[in-house]
């Protein structure tokens, strides 16, 4: 599931501070570390997960099973104001904004997932042997000069 914040007023390099914090964990750890961290983007992103979950729930997707798949926050629009200076300067302020996409994924059972152990023997030995057949190219290759 997704859920998306434009034109967030706060720039992109702080609030991927937060988002690092979340990437990869389950939603419901996700949401205590969201409410816990003591920046100013922790809401809006706590907010914004409690919406992918709500389009997940909508979907029919078990809570439980969510994860954090990907949190990108790429860089808005950038409002520029000037600041008087000295002898009739104008210096620049940037005002930035983010776009933060956050994508949540259900966990796959372990059974259904793929048990790399449930290969049969002779498919472990095709593959012992393609191994051997091409490092053993390599080695004759290779000449030695004295």
């Amino acid at each position: 599931m997704k859920a998306s914040l434009s034109q967030y007023r706060q720039s992109p390099r702080k609030v991927r501070l937060v988002a690092d914090m979340i990437r990869g964990k389950s939603a419901g750890t996700a949401l205590t570390i969201l409410t816990l961290v003591p920046k100013k983007a922790g809401l809006p992103i706590k907010k914004l997960l409690q919406s992918a979950i709500s389009n997940a729930k909508n979907s029919g997707i078990d809570v439980e099973t969510l994860t954090v798949k990907e949190v990108r926050v790429d860089g808005g629009v950038v409002m520029k104001r000037q600041m008087p200076r000295a002898f009739g300067r104008a210096y620049v302020i940037n005002k930035r904004t983010s776009h933060i996409n956050l994508v949540l994924e259900a966990k796959q059972d372990k059974s259904e997932a793929r048990n790399p152990k449930s290969e049969t023997k002779t498919e472990k030995i095709k593959i012992v042997k393609k191994v051997t057949k091409t490092v053993a190219k390599k080695v004759t290759s290779k000449k030695v000069v004295k």
